[in-house]
């Protein structure tokens, strides 16, 4: 199934989520694909779409800082962080606290968390909360900003929203803070000079 970034897709959208279902939706940076994180059947189909190694766990997009706070553990240094570039491309790895997201997505400690920078994704996280929000694409190839290419591309999930072209020109940067040092994961559209300038 297919629909546009309105009111009516989005209601559906999170709809088809919220009875197990997958999504694939836009972001500020690529186009996702994602299920409610607490279902591991759902988590489960994901790693088998994606053909995803299941030691690799997936990041969660959250609605807002405060959201993320029920499931993670944020120090006033982290909090100016992401006050600067939430919503945005900044993906942040932190101490998980929510035993619950644990068993359902195979974690240890830490889970990587983000607030997006696009209205449509928003819409759908106020209406879900948490998402699992990884790039909608075979593990190893190249992510889609492209609508067209990405819905003849991946198969098996339930709903595709379509939130046009999206004009990034990277993922996101991911990032672990500790003792208040930045370490970069991964740089993506948020370069270390950028973030190291808070």
């Amino acid at each position: 199934m297919k629909v546009n970034c309105g009111l009516e897709g989005i209601k559906k959208a999170s709809q088809i989520i919220k009875h197990g279902g997958i999504a694939v939706f836009p972001t500020d940076t690529v186009y996702g694909i994602g299920c409610d994180p607490y279902n591991k059947d759902s988590v489960k189909k994901i790693y088998g779409i994606k053909s995803r190694d299941f030691s690799v766990p997936f990041p969660v997009l959250v609605y807002s800082t405060e959201m993320a706070e029920k499931i993670a553990l944020f120090d006033e240094f982290t909090k100016k962080i992401v006050e600067r570039f939430w919503p945005g491309q900044l993906t942040i790895i932190l101490k998980l606290t929510d035993e619950n997201l644990r068993k359902s997505l195979n974690l240890n400690e830490k889970i990587a968390l983000r607030v997006p920078n696009h209205k449509c994704t928003l819409e759908l996280l106020k209406k879900c909360n948490f998402l699992v929000g990884t790039s909608a694409n075979i593990s190893g190839q190249s992510s889609f900003r492209n609508p067209k290419e990405c819905f003849k591309s991946i198969q098996d999930y339930d709903i595709f929203v379509d939130g046009g072209t999206i004009t990034s020109k990277a993922e996101s940067t991911i990032i672990e803070i500790e003792n208040e040092t930045i370490r970069i994961v991964r740089e993506g559209s948020l370069s270390k000079g950028e973030i190291l300038g808070v």
